[in-house]
């Protein structure tokens, strides 16, 4: 089964459309404070956020709405790469909450073939946006994957 693209699949201006959306939970939340050691009371002192935040709720963490959003992209941007090879400019556009469920889309900026004909560069713009249809976050990322004629580790060796 393929999972990915190759070079010759991305076109400059595609818009990619990832699917599924993710609904947060507040177990995402809470797992994701507790493994990343974020202590801070907004994303986990539902007290706190309500008597001394200006959104009154407690704030789903900016890396875990990050790390929902490039996971979405991954079967249709970096399900082949090779290396993933910057990731630049990520903002925050608004603010993300439990409950609140995110989609993505991204849009190919560039490609370009690398000296060794076997691979490129692809970089990408990827929004994120809530169930409101709201932008929470915008990144850009660029990752190296292979052309199709690429000859990949072992193929076409017998294992002894």
């Amino acid at each position: 089964m393929a999972y990915g693209r190759y070079l010759e699949e991305f076109r400059v201006g595609e818009v990619i459309r990832h699917w599924p959306g993710r609904t947060i939970s507040e177990a995402d939340c809470t797992w994701f404070a507790l493994l990343t050691m974020n202590q801070h009371p907004v994303h986990s002192d539902a007290n706190y956020a309500e008597k001394y935040t200006q959104h009154k709720q407690r704030l789903v963490l900016g890396p875990l709405v990050f790390s929902i959003g490039i996971g979405m992209t991954v079967a249709d941007v970096s399900g082949r790469a090779i290396a993933n090879l910057e990731i630049e400019k990520i903002t925050h556009d608004a603010p993300v909450f439990i409950g609140d469920t995110l989609y993505a889309e991204s849009t190919v900026l560039d490609t370009r073939e690398s000296k060794r004909g076997d691979r490129g560069t692809v970089t990408v713009e990827t929004r994120v946006r809530n169930q409101k249809d709201e932008r929470v976050m915008t990144f850009r990322r660029t990752a190296l994957v292979p052309k199709k004629n690429h000859a990949t580790l072992g193929e076409g060796r017998l294992s002894t």
